[in-house]
């Protein structure tokens, strides 16, 4: 084989392997519904607060975009989020078991034909400063709850202390038990005190939006 064949066919494996990489994983939320049993003892109880690093409420899932939870459950399992719940059953997790816990997510306590304004209340003082400073809506919506790209999250009405929490962390380094790495949302958080970000929390908590905390018992 000359090497100029032998380079096309190089060439056209590694097209072939990159081109069956690159397509996304479908999630089945059937089989989902078998693989949450870890998940529910935290996000299926309502108000359940955790305590590290801090004491807040675990966020609201269901109803969360079906991509964002893979994005952020294999940010866990890579290591890009820090924290140590989390990265272990994030590691505990084949890509499949990820996509199918997300597409189950994305469709759980869904009320079909519900209706979202389309932008968010009018922030008022300061907090319409620091939206406009941060350009928030810019990626998650008018209202918060329409992300420019499935890959981020709908924030409109997630507990307030979880969004406080969840955007400190972007601004840790150096630590190997918390924080978060992420070059967008970094430059983001970093701009602001730990006060404005959670006037900022407080604000995008109250819109109205599609995530929940829907009640789940493991014995079912």
């Amino acid at each position: 084989m000359n090497k100029s064949l032998s380079f096309a066919l190089a060439f056209l494996v590694a097209a072939a392997t990159f081109s069956s990489q690159a397509q996304e994983l479908q999630g089945d939320a059937k089989a989902g519904e078998k693989k949450i049993a870890m998940c529910i003892g935290c996000h299926g109880i309502v108000g359940y607060q955790a305590s590290f690093p801090e004491v807040y409420k675990v966020p609201k899932i269901s109803g969360q975009g079906a991509k964002y939870i893979s994005t952020a459950l294999t940010a866990y399992k890579k290591g890009e989020r820090k924290h140590p719940t989390m990265r272990s059953i994030a590691t505990s997790l084949s890509d499949q078991d990820i996509a199918d816990i997300s597409a189950y997510y994305a469709n759980h306590g869904v009320v079909d034909g519900a209706a979202l304004p389309d932008k968010a209340s009018e922030p008022k003082g300061n907090v319409a400063d620091l939206v406009k400073k941060g350009a928030c809506t810019s990626c998650h919506g008018e209202n918060f709850a329409k992300p420019i790209d499935p890959s981020y999250p709908k924030l409109a009405g997630q507990n307030a202390d979880y969004l406080y929490v969840a955007l400190k962390s972007y601004k840790v380094e150096g630590t190997s038990t918390w924080g978060r790495g992420n070059g967008v949302m970094g430059g983001v958080a970093k701009q602001f005190s730990n006060a404005e970000l959670k006037e900022l929390a407080g604000y995008v908590a109250a819109q109205q939006g599609d995530l929940k905390t829907v009640p789940q018992s493991k014995f079912r």
